[in-house]
């Protein structure tokens, strides 16, 4: 894991996004529409730094001082599993140790130019979506800034396999985001529209932009899976970040479609068991 690299689009419309000053904007809301279905930081006496920790499994760490804010937790039903807690430590010390190399050579670059330089920042927070007796589903959501007109975020996924004690990307449980986006069909992109439609309120569509008026494919979502039922997953979640259905200002967007006959044939043969139709 890394400071994250965000779509292609971003150099090409980084002109129309909103705000022009250089402080970072929070990261926008997310909606959801359903369809049926080494360098170190020396910090300054202004710092502040708070662990939070065990004995419930979850995790929470925060750190900030004048070069840098960096933020990071997990739930308790991740925390609870060794492995898994061990791999989110590791991520955790990764993604701080790549904000603190960034920022420093931020502030010296701004410093040397004659620039006011404004904190960097990465935080990530790990939620539960599932939680079932072989499987748990997570969402990391992050957002960061490294300078410029605003900061920016996106979301990841784990799903772990509490049997084998391994995790991975939900969208490896199916054949291919191609496979897993022509299950989905024209629901997909009718969903999009429809939630576009509701955010525009009638403005110019994407800004004047044809990239955010097409339909996306799954290849360019974080796909999720989740639960209705605590048994298996039976719901499919696909989120498009900033840039990548819509401007900046429009915020994420998260569809969610219930698994039908289509998308449990895009399952690949050894997670068919996890899954299950909607009823």
């Amino acid at each position: 894991m890394s400071l994250r690299s965000f779509s292609p689009m971003l150099c090409l419309v980084l002109a129309a996004c909103q705000g022009g000053s250089d402080t970072p904007a929070a990261p926008q809301p997310t909606a959801t529409a359903t369809a049926t279905a080494t360098a170190s930081a020396t910090p300054t006496a202004s710092a502040t730094a708070s662990v939070t920790g065990a004995p419930t499994g979850a995790n929470e760490v925060k750190e900030t001082n004048d070069l840098y804010s960096f933020a990071y937790s997990w739930p308790a039903a991740a925390g609870n599993i060794p492995a898994l807690a061990q791999r989110l430590e590791g991520q955790l010390e990764k993604s701080k140790q790549e904000l603190i190399d960034s920022a420093n050579k931020g502030k010296e670059e701004a410093e040397s130019n004659g620039f006011p330089y404004n904190t960097y920042y990465f935080s990530e927070k790990w939620n539960v979506v599932a939680n079932l007796p072989g499987w748990l589903s997570l969402t990391g959501d992050f957002s960061t800034y490294t300078g410029g007109a605003h900061g920016n975020y996106g979301r990841e996924t784990i799903v772990w396999d509490k049997k084998v004690g391994r995790g991975f990307p939900a969208i490896e449980m199916f054949t291919s985001p191609k496979a897993l986006g022509d299950a989905l069909g024209k629901k997909l992109c009718a969903a999009l529209d429809a939630e576009r439609a509701k955010r525009r309120k009638g403005q110019p569509r994407g800004m004047g932009l044809p990239e955010f008026d097409k339909c996306v494919g799954v290849d360019e979502a974080t796909v999720l899976v989740g639960s209705s039922n605590g048994r298996t997953f039976n719901r499919v979640g696909v989120w498009f970040g900033p840039y990548v259905a819509g401007p900046y200002a429009e915020g994420a967007y998260e569809l969610t479609f219930g698994v039908d006959k289509a998308v449990l044939g895009a399952v690949k043969p050894t997670y068919e068991p996890a899954f299950s139709r909607v009823r």
